[in-house]
């Protein structure tokens, strides 16, 4: 087998091991995953998270997810715990403790400790007869026949069930907090995904060039007014309301159909009731208007009055894509 080949049969057979892993996880789903998911609803504290080794990396990334989701959450690592770090665990906090065996030295030494204060204890584990297993006041089984490295050492698959069963209680936990997207986005104010949920079109005011023409201006006016302001149209206002809209399109249709342009007004070429938008809206809506009508600009109103024009590669440029 050359190289090439068998780097993607490696690759293959990797994600097949896993996939078919995650469904025997599937199956096992039953009532210790409803129990857990009440713990972590009915927590009036918060939900720790702690392991040794790739399970503490696990960890982590699952304390982020439930921060970002509306459940107070922290990462504590095991052997910083025994040696200190078990302070950060409070009265009223649920306990997460991942690990494949159930039977390393730091999670042993850390499961009294956590029992002795009365602290609920989620197991995470592959062997139901661990320590973990034993002792944890529900344990959550990710059932491992092998790891997908060649050795059966490396965590891999064992990682890769810890993973998803986080995910799965953290979304169970979400729903039922009725926990919404305008919740997420208190959580998630920076970046693209913050932009999708609070940027605004009036935040991107500063930004638009404001054409406009009015219906007795000459059509040739009309042109330079789109070129000089390089948004590809322009509104035609009658009394400071606006009665059309003038496109590059519609400039192009009008010289296939005539050259005696001279004596035309924007009246003549203007196509009436144009799309508006107002600037209290999010600018991620605006994107999908545009993509549903197959335009590339929109006029912006606040309280009725023209703003401005949004362009399409505006929004494009801030990040956002539908």
């Amino acid at each position: 087998m050359n190289p090439s080949a068998k780097r993607i049969a490696d690759a293959k057979e990797v994600l097949d091991l896993e996939a078919s892993a995650l469904q025997s996880l599937s199956d096992c789903i039953d009532a210790s995953f409803s129990e857990a998911v009440g713990y972590i609803v009915g927590c009036k504290g918060r939900v720790v998270f702690t392991g040794m080794g790739k399970s503490a990396i696990i960890a982590s990334k699952l304390a982020a997810s439930f921060n970002s989701t509306g459940t107070p959450s922290l990462f504590m690592h095991a052997a910083d715990a025994i040696h200190g770090d078990l302070g950060m665990v409070q009265e009223e906090d649920v306990v997460i403790c991942l690990s494949k065996s159930g039977n390393t030295e730091e999670v042993k030494t850390l499961i009294p400790l956590i029992k002795t204060r009365g602290n609920t204890l989620i197991g995470v584990s592959a062997d139901p007869s661990s320590y973990l297993g034993v002792n944890a006041t529900t344990l959550l089984l990710t059932p491992v026949e092998r790891e997908a490295c060649p050795h059966n050492l490396a965590p891999t698959t064992s990682t890769t069930l810890q993973l998803a069963l986080g995910d799965a209680l953290m979304v169970a936990a979400l729903n039922e907090k009725n926990f919404t997207e305008t919740d997420f986005a208190r959580y998630h104010p920076g970046g693209s995904l913050g932009k999708k949920l609070y940027l605004k079109v009036s935040d991107l005011m500063g930004k638009m060039a404001k054409p406009e023409v009015f219906i007795e201006t000459p059509i040739l006016d009309v042109i330079l007014e789109i070129s000089n302001k390089m948004t590809g149209c322009t509104p035609v206002l009658s009394n400071q309301e606006i009665v059309g809209i003038i496109t590059d399109g519609d400039i192009r249709r009008m010289l296939q159909r005539q050259t005696d342009i001279n004596q035309l007004k924007a009246e003549d070429v203007m196509s009436s009731n144009p799309i508006r938008y107002s600037s209290n809206h999010l600018a991620l809506d605006a994107l999908k208007l545009m993509n549903e009508k197959e335009i590339t600009q929109l006029i912006i109103t606040h309280e009725g009055r023209y703003t401005g024009i949004l362009h399409m590669q505006q929004l494009i440029q801030e990040g956002l894509s539908v």
